[in-house]
């Protein structure tokens, strides 16, 4: 394997699973702390601000720099940033939504708004889903945070934000832009951002579907690991597949010193 310059782990299903750390992930981190290199954290979860995502990994014993944890909702605001700047967003969304936007300085607004941005909503309404398709008829700029239509819980699988952005997107016709994997904003952000190359980042995860098709989509080295949602055996069958496989983070080979 090579030495990258950013290493991006995903988080539920790389890092941990639930309320329970997964072999191998704080081991690796600390490989690469030791080796003077901080990893980013890459979370399609819009829900968490950076502090409570740091709290969240600190449980599994993995310390965090909150700036190098870029979340969809992290890529969005920074997003809107970049793309519109001084526009303003009318939102649907929870704390780690409002705070990236009140971060990169976008002015959130209930009306007349330039862009909708939508994120995981615990307290959506019919009120919120009818001014985002006002606002959506009249204009403005549709954005999401991400297209996961359901979200594991201690009760089920949960309705996730692309359920209610797909609810948006058939009322007005219009689709959205979506922000988290495996489109490839979010990678793009950290390469933009830190001054990366493609070629000298990785992304590492269990999702063939999110992770590795974000990695593969900016054109960066991609790991899958057997921790979570794709079988090995099914990412190994992939087109185009993973530039490597672990059965976990155990087997990254040792990672020399900066």
């Amino acid at each position: 394997m090579n030495d990258y310059r950013a290493y991006c782990l995903d988080l539920d299903g790389t890092v941990y699973r639930g309320n329970e750390g997964i072999e191998g992930a704080k081991e690796f981190v600390s490989m690469l702390q030791e080796a003077g290199i901080e990893p980013f954290f890459v979370t399609n979860n819009a829900s968490r601000t950076q502090q409570q995502q740091s709290e969240k990994i600190r449980k599994f014993g993995i310390r965090a720099d909150e700036n190098r944890i870029i979340s969809s909702a992290v890529a969005a605001a920074k997003y809107i940033r970049r793309n519109y700047p001084g526009k303003s967003v009318f939102m649907i969304g929870s704390d780690g939504l409002r705070e990236a936007l009140d971060k990169e300085g976008v002015q959130r607004t209930d009306e007349n708004a330039d862009i909708v941005l939508m994120g995981m909503d615990p307290d959506v309404n019919f009120d919120k889903l009818a001014t985002a398709c006002l606002e959506v008829r009249k204009g403005a700029v549709f954005i999401s945070t991400n297209q996961d239509l359901a979200y594991p819980s201690e009760r089920g699988m949960l309705p996730g934000n692309g359920a209610f952005t797909k609810l948006v997107a058939v009322s007005t016709g219009v689709q959205p832009l979506f922000i988290g994997k495996p489109e490839k904003h979010m990678l793009e952000t950290i390469m933009e951002e830190w001054g990366i190359k493609n070629e000298e980042l990785v992304m590492i995860g269990d999702n063939y579907e999110t992770d590795i098709l974000a990695g593969i989509r900016v054109g960066a080295d991609t790991v899958h690991v057997n921790t979570g949602v794709t079988p090995a055996s099914e990412a190994a069958k992939m087109s185009p597949p993973p530039t490597y496989l672990l059965e976990n983070l155990l087997e990254w080979p040792k990672i020399k010193s900066r």
